[in-house]
This record gives structure tokens, C-alpha cells and sequence, in this order.
């Protein structure tokens, strides 16, 4: 069945409550004196309330009703917020190039107000000493707390160990702050036109990326 109102002709009933396009009750009237009223005002006769009895119907502009409905739906799909889990995989002895790689990695997914996974994965002989990859999750904890906090403590699952880091900033925080960031380069942009084009380009992959990753639902590996 179609989700669409009946409107004008299309309403088949004898008569109906009517409610003027300011929102005023006009009271219930025959059908075609609430048709013949919407052509003096030049507007649409909308079924608003089709299991009313009588059904309610209002007079309005229906095609700027439905533009101003899909504006309003898209704004609220656009600033809706997802959870979003990353996930970060490190081996128990990293190299300290690669743990800052992976740790501004984590940074970056806690800034943007997502939850990381982070995997310890154990091989061979590594499996007997747990206690590595503990320390370095605790390590990586403390170097982001700042950012964020442990959602999950450490725990062993086969030969991985896992944490999941929460971020200490919403989601809706972070895009917010992405679209004030760069709104303001925009301006300096218009202001130093010479200057400013390379970091509102920066500011805009930024936002995109902020708003993409609010689209998803399901973890997201990500490795450096």
C-alpha cells in the first residue's frame, strides 16, 4: 500500500473534518464544498487523517509539504549518529615506528567519536607470554586517555588478546566539530584566497570522512 496521502480527487468519502491552511478547524463540511474551498485558496485538499470519522483533511500547498518533509528527514539522517566500531591489530613486539603508526591510527578513529578494537594477535612461542600483549594494551590505554577509555578490559580469545577503547567524545560531537572546522576555514579561505585552499580541502575530506564513517554499523579492520 502507498504511503502517500489522498489528496484532491482522489479522496472518496462523502464528507470530512476540515482544518484551514493556518491550522484553523473549519468543522466538518461535504466534501465538495472542502474541494471547492482549496481551489478558491489555490491549494491542495489533504487526507491527513484517513481512520478519523469523519477523516480529517487539510488544506495546503501538498508539493512544498513533501519538499519540506524530505529536507527535514535528510537533515536528521545527516546529523544521526551510528556507532562505529575500528579495529587496530598489533603484534606483542612491535616496533616503536610501527606502535606510533598504529597509535595516531587510534587516535584519529577516537577523535572522530568511534569505538576501537584493539587485537593483540599471538604467534608461535608468543602464545606463552599474555603478559606482553597486556602491557602493551595498557600502554596504548594510557598513551590515549586523553581521547578516550577502556570499554572492555583485555581478555584472551584463542591466541589473541582483545581491548575495545570508547571515545570520550559522541559521535554527533565530532561531526559538529568537523563542520565548524570547516566552515571556518571556508572563511579564511574567502579572506586569503591564495592561502587557505589546501586546508579547506583538508577540512572537507575531514568532514566526509567524519560523516562516512557515522553511515556504518559493522567493525572496520583497519591496519597500518
Amino acid at each position: 500500500m502507498s504511503a502517500e496521502p489522498r489528496i484532491n480527487d482522489r479522496i472518496r468519502v462523502p464528507e470530512v473534518r476540515l482544518v484551514g491552511p493556518s491550522g484553523e478547524q473549519v468543522g466538518i463540511v461535504p466534501l465538495a464544498k472542502a474541494l471547492e474551498l482549496a481551489q478558491e485558496y489555490d491549494l491542495d485538499l489533504v487526507e491527513v487523517a484517513a481512520t478519523a470519522r469523519p477523516p480529517v483533511c487539510k488544506l495546503m500547498d501538498y508539493g512544498k509539504f513533501k519538499y519540506e518533509s524530505a529536507m527535514k528527514a535528510r537533515e536528521a539522517r545527516k546529523n544521526q549518529a551510528h556507532t562505529v566500531i575500528k579495529e587496530m591489530k598489533l603484534r606483542p613486539k612491535i616496533d616503536p615506528h610501527d606502535y606510533d603508526t598504529k597509535k595516531g591510527h587510534v587516535v584519529r578513529f577516537l577523535k572522530q567519536g568511534d569505538k576501537v578494537k584493539i587485537t593483540i594477535m599471538f604467534r608461535g612461542r608468543e602464545q606463552s607470554r599474555p603478559e606482553l600483549g597486556y602491557r602493551l594494551l595498557q600502554r596504548l590505554a594510557e598513551d590515549v586517555q586523553d581521547l578516550g577509555f577502556v570499554e572492555s578490559n583485555p581478555k584472551q580469545d584463542g591466541r589473541n588478546m582483545i581491548m575495545v577503547l570508547g571515545p570520550h567524545k559522541k559521535k554527533t560531537e565530532a561531526m559538529a566539530e568537523a563542520r565548524q572546522a570547516q566552515e571556518a576555514r571556508k572563511a579564511d579561505a574567502k579572506a586569503n584566497p591564495g592561502k587557505s585552499q589546501n586546508a579547506a580541502e583538508a577540512s572537507s575530506e575531514e568532514l566526509v570522512e567524519a560523516e562516512g564513517s557515522s553511515e556504518a554499523s559493522s567493525e572496520e579492520p583497519a591496519e597500518a
